[in-house]
């Protein structure tokens, strides 16, 4: 390990950030340096802003171009006090795009077509919790709660600690997972006995599940968190709850389920329903001069 890395990464551990978070830093500034097969000591903006235009061409998505983006901001204006190279570091606007919503038939299904257990009971507590994928299968035995009805995601994002509710039917299906492996840490074991399970696998599992119950484009892991979070605001929960539940933080950012509501939008189509369009079918619109007959016209001449 270069001493450059050594002291980036220990930067970011002064700051808390969590260990996925710096390992997505290091893995952006690796991509970066080897871009060029040069240190970034030796990169200034010059090389910055062609390696955005590269990522640009790649078509990657907005969220690993501003992933990209904060890594080499953290870089050069934390670990190598270069401060004045941040204005010439723009973050990507990300295109605002409502989130996909499945009904509860459809999560059903989707659930269903996992064949593996372990992943489906990941995506289960995901659907029935509101957790993000990272903080679903990073669950220990110990962060569930019997007696409060309770989960603790202690290691969310941006190392942020919440509560969130724990329903009895998830209560039980949970117990009879661990029940099936006894792991004394994790509620959902890796392959290695120090750490829990991947998410890749289960990210595969998800898509694979999606093509076999022939749901709509779109459909990820992450779609499942977009569903609890409809569902509770279609209960009648408030934003501030659902906000605390999800762990965002800002309120705008939960807003956004307001435009997917599907009782709203069933309703506002039965009030246009009302609507007497019927009436549009009519040859003549009230009010318009009738058309002369043809023998009219021929008198007229």
């Amino acid at each position: 390990m270069t001493p450059l890395r050594q002291r980036f990464i220990e930067d970011l551990q002064l700051r808390n950030r969590s260990e996925r978070t710096i390992e997505a830093y290091v893995r952006q500034v690796a991509r970066f340096a080897r871009h060029f097969g040069r240190s970034p000591e030796q990169l200034g903006p010059e090389q910055v802003r062609e390696y955005q235009l590269h990522l640009l061409a790649r078509k990657v998505s907005w969220s690993a171009f501003n992933q990209c983006v904060c890594a080499l901001r953290f870089l050069y204006g934390t670990t190598l006090g270069r401060s004045e190279h941040l204005k010439r570091l723009p973050y990507g606007r990300r295109p605002k795009k409502l989130p996909v919503v499945l009904s509860q038939k459809e999560a059903l299904e989707l659930l269903l077509c996992v064949e593996h257990r372990g992943y489906r009971m990941v995506l289960t507590t995901m659907y029935a919790t509101g957790l993000r994928i990272g903080e679903a299968v990073a669950l220990r035995v110990a962060d569930l709660d019997s007696r409060q009805m309770t989960i603790l995601v202690a290691r969310g994002k941006g190392n942020k600690q919440r509560l969130v509710p724990l329903s009895r039917p998830l209560l039980g299906e949970l117990r009879a997972w661990w029940q099936s492996h006894c792991d004394p840490v994790w509620l959902f074991p890796g392959s290695r006995p120090d750490r829990p399970m991947d998410v890749s696998p289960v990210q595969r599992a998800c898509q694979a599940a999606v093509r076999r119950a022939k749901l709509k484009r779109g459909v990820s892991t992450h779609t499942l968190r977009h569903t609890f979070a409809t569902e509770l605001l279609e209960a009648g929960v408030d934003l501030l709850t659902i906000r605390e539940i999800l762990g965002h933080a800002s309120l705008s950012t939960t807003a956004i389920y307001t435009h997917v509501r599907r009782d709203r939008l069933v309703a506002v189509a039965e009030v246009l329903g009302l609507l007497p369009l019927e009436q549009l079918r009519q040859d003549t619109v009230k009010g318009a001069p009738a058309k002369r007959s043809a023998r009219r016209k021929e008198s007229e001449k």
